[in-house]
């Protein structure tokens, strides 16, 4: 079980990978769109977190159920804007900044919700 959470974990980042890429390689174009990799990213990222929490709630150890369920709405928020705007030709600088501002943020509770004792 869990070398299978290993696989999941590493199929996971690289989704955030292909998402964060995705986004970051429009940095410096004027017209922005959702292009492959934002889109595979997300699917995959969103997809795979599912099956990870799957074998999460498996195992042994205990799940943090509110930070799954904040990274769930994270995720699932990008997921929908990624999505709804796949097929336009651009999207608004703000809705970029707002899917980048989302992953980074999704990024840093996964990292740091755990790491910083409160």
């Amino acid at each position: 079980m869990e070398t299978l959470r290993h696989v999941l974990l590493i199929v996971h980042l690289l989704g955030f990978a292909a998402l964060f890429g995705g986004l970051v390689v429009q940095s410096r174009v004027s017209e922005k769109v959702v292009n492959a990799a934002m889109r595979d990213g997300i699917g995959t990222a969103f997809v795979v977190g599912l099956l990870l929490v799957g074998v999460l709630e498996a195992g042994d150890g205990p799940v943090d159920h509110t930070k799954v369920g904040v990274k769930f709405a994270i995720g699932l928020v990008i997921l929908i804007l990624v999505m709804a705007n796949a097929r336009k030709e651009r999207i608004p600088q703000g809705l970029w900044a707002g899917l980048l501002a989302l992953t980074i943020a999704n990024t840093a509770i996964a990292v740091l919700w755990s790491a910083v004792h409160v």
